[in-house]
């Protein structure tokens, strides 16, 4: 369909839009890893681990602190239970999500295929409402460790007291000024960070456990008294379920893991359609991250509680934040305590590019395609300035305090598991696998309490997931509604007998009816042809051709269309098409005949009976209503030109 040429558009915007055209569309891709490698040009699993260990393994910064804030003296047990539960639950369902969505999509995208029209469409959006919280506190909260890591540094502690604020939003600026003049994918950098933030962990690590084993006291110490704060294993098992939800930190990194599936090289045999060795790499990846980092969870609480006095964990304390870092310089001494600083607050930034990356990357994949979202919304830059001010306003709201972003941050990591849980087990029910469906049940009930109990013992976190899915919904559906008249078919297919009649037509005039197929009888086309020669004053001889559209998903925004021809009654030549909006059906096909034919079709409608509001929320929510003007004013703003505009005759 030809497309009429707009006035030519200014240098900043032309920037700002850069790559519009390619974002958002089927298997296309924004953010930094998000963009799959090309056909076995991917890494090995290992390196892309590390892209995916810079959101998992940094929680390594402030985690031990977390959670000896929330279990004291209980949170080595406590950590114990969280591996448990990593281990046994919510590792095997994201490998299971990697089998279901090998391309990248991951949960929310296995339950966008399990539920249909608006109520999908607001699950689904619900479900970004909470991912926006994931990734945005993970934005916010990592660029607060960073600069807790800067301030407590001994040689800065004096200069940097008290601007932790302002660090916070100049670290946040500068994510976001590094993706506005493009952030290439950077697994090379993401592996150095890596391996050099593990290595300066294990070094801690070690000194840490040699320590404990040569001052013996503390281990004993510990142990008497937990044993009187608790009691018995049991009674410490029991307290360690109850926190377990503020330690949910500890789980996060698992959905991104299946976002940069897209670059796992797999086999040479793979296909997108069956990519079984990215798939099973991927299995590896995902794997390898939690063993790794439930070892580390293990040996920092452990040696973070017996060495460090609880005092330190308080806010205001040198280990708040930096639990780890704060046993670097007391061990290790300052120059590799600053090492150890730089390293944490560089991965923690990368981090942060992760998180924006997977903003970047989820968002424009559904709310353009929903029509919820304008046009620049496809666009990395536009996108970029709007996150950015919002991880500023959450900065300001949580005066870049690490401890009291942790609940926003695991009610939204909590809550993207407990959808990926429902998800594979509503897939392995449909496998009829009964002991996988059990098995995934049981962890969806666990994940579903700890969500429950982290939102009822902190809801600040839901509250800030609400306020994501408010807004998100309202721009969602004021966007639609602005979008509304907007041509929304991305392709039209005619079948043989279709193009037949348009061609035959093309020899005359191209003239069609619009009909709301009802009993599909001989008497209802007769009677149709009728009305319509009488309503329009039209002669006997001319002929035409019924076009009749069945509305699909009417909460689908944009599809391909399908038009099929047939011979009803040996007479009537009619074109059925399936569409999500009767108006923009009609308006593409008569588009379509004007482009290919070179004539000017007609189209011929009778007036809707009805309230003229009505049958507009008709059309808005379910695809018909008031078609003939709605019709028109596609036409109107898909072709500017009113001499190369079908005509639309209403009777």
């Amino acid at each position: 369909m030809d497309t009429a040429e707009g006035p030519p558009q200014s240098r900043l915007r032309t920037w700002m839009l850069q790559g519009l055209s390619d974002m958002g569309r089927q298997g296309g891709h924004t953010g930094p890893h998000a963009e799959p490698e090309p056909p076995h040009k991917g890494q090995r699993w290992w390196r892309v681990m590390c892209l995916t260990g810079v959101d998992y393994f940094s929680t390594l910064g402030y985690q031990p602190g977390i959670a000896a804030l929330a279990a004291g003296l209980l949170s080595p047990v406590a950590t114990v239970v969280l591996v448990v539960v990593t281990l046994a639950g919510v590792l095997p369902v994201y490998r299971r999500v990697a089998e279901e969505s090998p391309h990248g999509e991951g949960s929310i995208s296995m339950l966008e295929r399990l539920l249909s029209f608006w109520q999908g469409k607001l699950f689904v959006l619900t479900l970004l409402g909470f991912a926006a919280t994931d990734f945005l506190i993970t934005i916010t909260l990592s660029a607060a460790d960073a600069s807790t890591h800067l301030i407590e540094n001994p040689h800065l502690t004096g200069t940097l007291h008290g601007q932790q604020m302002i660090i916070t939003l100049v670290l946040v600026a500068l994510l976001g000024a590094v993706f506005l003049k493009g952030f290439l994918e950077a697994i090379g950098v993401a592996v150095a960070l890596v391996v050099a933030y593990l290595g300066l962990n294990t070094v801690v690590v070690i000194v840490g456990m040699y320590h404990v084993l040569t001052e013996g006291h503390v281990v004993t110490d510990w142990s008497s008294a937990l044993t009187t704060e608790h009691g018995n294993v049991f009674a410490m098992i029991g307290v360690s379920l109850l926190v377990f939800p503020k330690l949910a930190l500890g789980l996060s990194g698992f959905e991104t893991g299946v976002a940069v599936m897209p670059h796992v090289q797999g086999d040479p045999g793979d296909t997108e359609e069956n990519p079984k060795g990215r798939i099973r790499d991927t299995k590896k990846l995902l794997t390898a991250a939690a063993l790794i980092m439930s070892v580390f969870l293990i040996a920092t609480s452990f040696i973070t509680t017996v060495l460090i006095p609880e005092k330190e964990f308080e806010s205001g304390g040198q280990a708040n934040g930096r639990a780890l870092a704060y046993l670097s310089h007391e061990y290790l001494g300052n120059t590799f305590g600053t090492v150890y600083d730089v390293s944490t607050i560089a991965i923690l930034w990368f981090a942060g590019a992760s998180a924006m990356a997977g903003l970047l990357n989820l968002m424009p994949r559904y709310l353009p395609r929903y029509g919820m979202a304008p046009h620049w919304a496809r666009a990395v830059r536009p996108m970029v300035i709007v996150f950015t001010l919002i991880a500023f306003l959450v900065t300001w709201l949580f005066d870049a305090d690490v401890d009291a972003q942790g609940g926003a941050y695991a009610t939204g990591v909590l809550v993207l598991m407990s959808s990926a849980a429902i998800a594979v087990t509503i897939a392995a029910r449909r496998a009829e696998q009964k002991g996988w469906t059990i098995g995934f049940g049981v962890v969806s009930a666990v994940l579903l309490y700890v969500t429950g109990a982290n939102v009822v013992e902190r809801p600040d976190g839901v509250k800030i997931g609400a306020c994501f899915i408010v807004g998100i919904i309202l721009v969602s559906l004021a966007s639609r509604l602005a979008r509304a008249f907007e041509l929304r078919v991305t392709s039209v297919t005619l079948d043989d007998m279709a193009e037949r009649f348009i061609r035959d037509m093309s020899h005359r005039r191209i003239r069609f009816i619009a009909n709301e197929p009802g009993r599909r009888d001989k008497a209802e086309y007769r009677d149709k042809v009728e009305q319509i020669r009488n309503d329009n004053d039209l002669p006997e001889q001319e002929d035409f051709v019924f076009v009749e559209v069945t509305v699909t998903d009417p909460s689908e925004f944009e599809a391909g269309l399908t038009v099929r021809g047939e011979v009803l009654h040996n007479r009537y030549r009619v074109l059925t098409l399936e569409s999500s909006s009767v108006p923009n059906a009609l308006a593409a096909l008569l588009l379509y005949a004007r482009d290919t034919t070179k004539c000017m079709p007609h189209i011929y409608f009778e007036w809707t009976e009805g309230n003229p509001f009505a049958n507009f929320l008709r059309f808005f929510l379910f695809g018909h209503g008031e078609v003939a003007p709605v019709t028109r004013e596609v036409l109107r703003e898909a072709e500017p030109d009113r001499a190369r505009r079908p005509r639309v005759h209403t009777g």
